[in-house]
């Protein structure tokens, strides 16, 4: 075989290859979808179990039209202007093999950011208020931030900023998007006493949440890996770190609850594991394992930390998610600067990480708070006390997911 056509046999090869690794990775990513479906309806009373997995089967379906009519297109279309604020080109998708293959898999990251919501609002918020609020954080909120750094003419992307596979574009989002929900909603009936006391809403199904956990980690190497857009050799070590910062994040949560004498709660434990997860996705692709651990490590303390907090501040948040996807989240993307492989603790590339975590809060935080609002003209967002004490499967959907023990609910 000739010189010239043994290198076209071997791109061709490795361009179908990207396009199979980075398919295999976007199937990983739809799969989570399932992971927080089971964890954040095992994380709420039986009561409503049905409209979490609702919200989280709708967000999905209702947020891929969303995204490709309009996110798509403001996250990567072209610039125009100086700073680097949006796309103003590829809506409603319609191009080349690849461009649908990176579509499909950014489609998948915008149901995450979410879909990340809808655990922490879980057993108050109307279901359809819900729907309005995911499509506007897939087709609006998530794609403008996630322009300005995973575009090329992004102005935080110019900046040298570094969120690999977005540890703020994804999962701060989400998170803080969370906070505006859980401060405009405010906590479900009896969370707190008038006396400040916090009571514990348990969940109704705690081996689903570890279900759930363990899929969410499984559909991480894929989250991760994926954000190669190439089958290269680049992915050992990214799944490496990703898996290390994980069990780092569990360890380190068992560790400060028995060093501060606390009780090992599984749905904490996973919670630790997850916030490890998020920690590492920013610096994934940049850090050596010996700082993916230190990642995962803190982010399991900073976990608890930031949890305290959210209920100290009576922000109910029925999963978590403002402590593991907002903080942590942020966490991983300042530790991406800190612990950039061959360039430690470099105080200018942490100033920009520093800038890049203040512009996702300020744009996340104000830009959802609005959006809660304005869908509030359209549909009240939270539902009445008599259906909130019901149960929103049976208020909401009309059904029970466990009609054996909830059948005074149909009479």
């Amino acid at each position: 075989m000739e010189p010239n056509n043994i290198e076209m046999v071997a791109e061709t090869l490795q361009t179908n290859m990207n396009f199979l690794w980075v398919a295999v990775a976007a199937a990983l990513v739809f799969f989570m979808q399932a992971g927080f479906a089971m964890l954040e309806s095992g994380m709420v009373r039986s009561k409503n179990a049905i409209n979490v997995i609702m919200k989280n089967y709708t967000d999905m379906c209702f947020g891929a039209l969303v995204f490709w009519g309009i996110g798509y297109g403001l996250m990567f279309g072209t610039i125009n202007g100086e700073f680097g604020l949006y796309g103003t080109d590829t809506f409603m998708v319609e191009g080349e093999p690849w461009d649908y293959m990176v579509l499909v898999y950014q489609m998948m990251f915008a149901a995450t950011a979410a879909t990340i919501v809808s655990g922490a609002l879980a057993e108050r918020i109307r279901f359809g208020a819900y729907v309005f609020v995911a499509m506007i954080i897939t087709g609006f909120i998530y794609p403008v931030f996630g322009c300005w750094v995973w575009n090329d003419g992004g102005w935080l992307a110019e900046k040298g900023f570094i969120d690999f596979a977005g540890s703020s574009v994804v999962h701060s989002v989400g998170g803080w998007c969370a906070l505006a929900g859980l401060i405009v909603l405010g906590p479900r009936l009896g969370r707190f006493g008038e006396d400040g006391e916090v009571r514990e809403i348990g969940g109704h199904n705690l081996p689903l949440v570890a279900f759930g956990g363990m899929i969410l980690w499984f559909g991480w190497f894929g989250f991760n890996g994926g954000s190669t857009l190439s089958a290269d050799e680049s992915i050992g070590g990214i799944l490496l770190n990703t898996h290390l910062a994980g069990a780092a994040g569990v360890v380190g949560f068992v560790l400060t609850r028995i060093l501060t004498g606390g009780k090992l709660i599984m749905t904490d434990t996973v919670n630790g594991g997850l916030a490890g997860l998020v920690g590492i996705t920013a610096g994934c692709a940049s850090m050596s394992p010996s700082y993916a651990i230190v990642t995962g490590l803190s982010a399991g303390l900073i976990c608890v930390i930031a949890s305290h907090v959210c209920l100290a501040r009576k922000w109910d948040d029925a999963v978590g998610a403002v402590a593991v996807h907002g903080v942590c989240g942020a966490w991983g993307t300042l530790a991406a600067g800190m612990f950039l492989e061959g360039n430690l603790f470099n105080v200018d590339i942490i100033l920009v990480q520093l800038t890049g975590i203040g512009a996702c809060f300020v744009w996340t935080f104000f830009t959802a708070i609005a959006a809660f609002q304005i869908v509030s003209v359209i549909i009240d967002l939270r539902v009445s006390t008599t259906d909130e004490q019901r149960g929103l499967d049976f208020s909401e959907h009309h059904e029970v997911g466990y009609p054996e023990f909830q059948a005074k609910l149909h009479g």
